[in-house]
């Protein structure tokens, strides 16, 4: 195959590469919006959390916690879900939920 042969197979392997992504993006942002609504929907796709966030728009958001600690009270339950890990035990962020409701972060 020549050299331009090869040029026209990587543009076509990335032009289908980059098809494929951008209809997975499309999917996923109707599915949230159908879920959530519009304005809850886009504020997930942009990977925004906020107080208030439950815990399932959270998992929606940032996918599944690398790890998650667990403290169960009288009256509440008391997590912290740990994202970006970048050592034992140490995580660039973090973030807690009560209740199944995010109160707070830190990152």
């Amino acid at each position: 195959m020549s050299e331009n042969g090869w040029l026209v197979l990587i543009g076509v392997i990335a032009t289908l590469w980059l098809a494929v992504k951008v209809i997975k993006y499309s999917v996923r942002r109707q599915h949230l919006i159908a879920k959530y609504g519009r304005q809850t929907g886009f504020r997930i796709l942009a990977r925004q959390v906020w107080q208030g966030t439950t815990a399932e728009q959270l998992s929606d958001s940032w996918g599944t916690p690398a790890d998650v600690d667990h403290t169960v009270y009288k009256t509440k339950t008391k997590e912290t879900w740990k994202y970006n890990q970048t050592g034992k035990n140490r995580f660039k962020d973090r973030i807690y939920v009560e209740d199944g409701v995010v109160v707070g972060w830190k990152d």
